[in-house]
């Protein structure tokens, strides 16, 4: 799964490096440890146009009743995300790309579960598959749009810590799979192959991740870089 990453750039910074073509967002602050049900950036498409905007990570598809299934929803299986009745309506037109500058995943030890950061081996954003929705709040009348990430099988590197991983995008694949008017199942799911070991780098960090409240650049520190206090 993916239960945690690292969105630190501004939206003018990943807007530039995706090729966005109109931002549609506030700005958020840099994020080390976004955790469940915080907002966003994602991209989309709407009418030809690719857009940056602002979503809140847990996919409420249209007909849920509140928003106590978010937290359930952060994550879509990319063996069933066409056919799981809270993702396949997204999966056929709302799809987008989640920026991130890395990800966290948990090793199991004998004594506990050791976090692990894997970015880019370049460092440039990762394009995490993702699927949106638009929901309408029932008694408040809100509007929201929310997001979730597709998780696949890991490549060799991920798999020495974590069984699953989120599904990267490769950037020949982006404007297909952000075009809502492809919606040929085989062909989207060909797009949800296995990113290579190749394209990624991982270290051991501080359990100070675990933890939501700490939100600072050291989480993403090497292990043997000096731990520091939790804030």
């Amino acid at each position: 799964m993916c239960g945690r990453f690292v969105q630190a750039q501004s939206a003018g910074a990943y807007a530039e490096y995706f090729g966005v073509d109109e931002t549609k967002t506030e700005s958020l602050a840099p994020s080390y440890n976004v955790a469940p049900t915080d907002s966003v950036y994602a991209i989309a498409e709407h009418e030809g146009v690719r857009q940056l905007g602002t979503f809140n990570w847990g996919l409420l598809p249209f007909w849920a009743k509140d928003r106590k299934m978010a937290a359930r929803n952060i994550n879509a299986r990319a063996e069933t995300a066409a056919t799981k009745p809270a993702f396949r309506d997204s999966f056929v037109s709302k799809r987008c790309l989640i920026p991130a500058d890395g990800f966290y995943e948990w090793q199991p030890r004998e004594k506990g579960k050791l976090p692990h950061y894997i970015f880019s081996s370049g460092r440039e954003p990762l394009a995490l598959a993702g699927l949106w929705a638009s929901w309408k709040d029932p008694e408040s009348g809100e509007r929201l749009r929310t997001c979730t990430i597709i998780t696949g099988e890991p490549n060799d590197l991920v798999r020495t810590v974590h069984d699953r991983m989120p599904v990267i995008v490769a950037a020949d694949h982006w404007p297909g799979w952000l075009d809502p008017a492809s919606t040929d199942p085989a062909v989207l799911e060909a797009m949800l192959g296995v990113y290579p070991s190749s394209g990624l780098a991982m270290h051991a960090v501080s359990t100070l991740v675990n933890k939501v409240q700490n939100n600072v650049p050291e989480l993403i520190a090497p292990l043997e870089t000096p731990a520091v206090d939790a804030p």
